[in-house]
């Protein structure tokens, strides 16, 4: 099971460590990957020298002054989660090259997207009985840093390794009418969800998530979840399909 731990679900530090046990609960079952963001960190470090973050498409902006700041925090908070999940390493994009990509757009500054992943690398930590705990920085033919956006390597390594992907958020799932909760969808397939993007109900900081599980799914994942990481115990229900949204070919 690849699970993505979202920057706005690590904000408490209890919650970080409650879901980090979950993480350490579902690997006695099943091995785990770890692939996680850390928006509010990252904020955290750009504020304190200065510099402003911009958005585009739920993309960060991340001119080159700015690439150090974004690698520095997501390193650090990289070795954080391993140790509060026990059994596990941090790895990063540069580390044997697990994580390659190139410029996705020359506007947006040093966002890439994924264009290999190193699988065997993740497979060798599996098999010696350790989670690989991975941070999103990639790394580019120059060996040059790039921000990836969390949910878009998570979705590349569920891809490369042909298993399936929890996306934690800050929101129960998919909403046809958000924030009606009548209107949370439990399954979505491939075709709806596009056209859930056409209509406009499927918008903002949702459309990198859904299009990141369609690329899984695209790249040989056999299904993705997008579930909340603020309540405990839905990752265990959102592994078993009982909680979040379930999206499918």
């Amino acid at each position: 099971m690849i699970v993505k731990y979202g920057g706005n679900a690590m904000k408490s530090p209890e919650l970080r460590r409650a879901v980090a046990a979950e993480i350490a609960a579902l690997r006695a079952e099943q091995p785990v990957v770890v692939v996680h963001g850390g928006g509010p960190v990252i904020e955290q470090e750009l504020s304190a020298r200065g510099l402003t973050s911009e958005f585009r498409s739920g993309l960060r902006v991340t001119p080159p002054g700015a690439m150090h700041v974004v690698e520095m925090a997501l390193c650090q908070l990289n070795k954080q989660l391993s140790q509060d999940i026990g059994g596990a390493v941090g790895v990063m994009g540069r580390d044997d090259r697990l994580l390659r990509a190139e410029v996705f757009d020359p506007a947006l500054g040093r966002v890439g997207q994924v264009t290999g992943v190193n699988a065997e690398l993740l497979r060798t930590l599996l098999g010696v009985g350790l989670t690989p705990v991975v941070g999103c920085v990639a790394v580019d033919e120059g060996g040059e840093a790039l921000n990836i956006n969390a949910d878009t390597a998570a979705g590349a390594v569920a891809g490369a390794l042909g298993e399936g992907i929890v996306f934690l958020t800050d929101v129960d799932g998919v909403y046809r009418a958000y924030p009606d909760p009548a209107s949370l969808t439990p399954h979505l397939t491939r075709a709806e969800v596009e056209a859930g993007i056409a209509e406009g109900w499927i918008a903002g900081g949702m459309l990198p998530k859904v299009r990141a599980a369609l690329d899984a799914l695209t790249r040989g994942a056999p299904f993705a979840v997008i579930a909340s990481g603020m309540k405990a115990g839905v990752l265990a229900q959102a592994a078993r399909g009982e909680a979040g949204t379930r999206l499918t070919p």
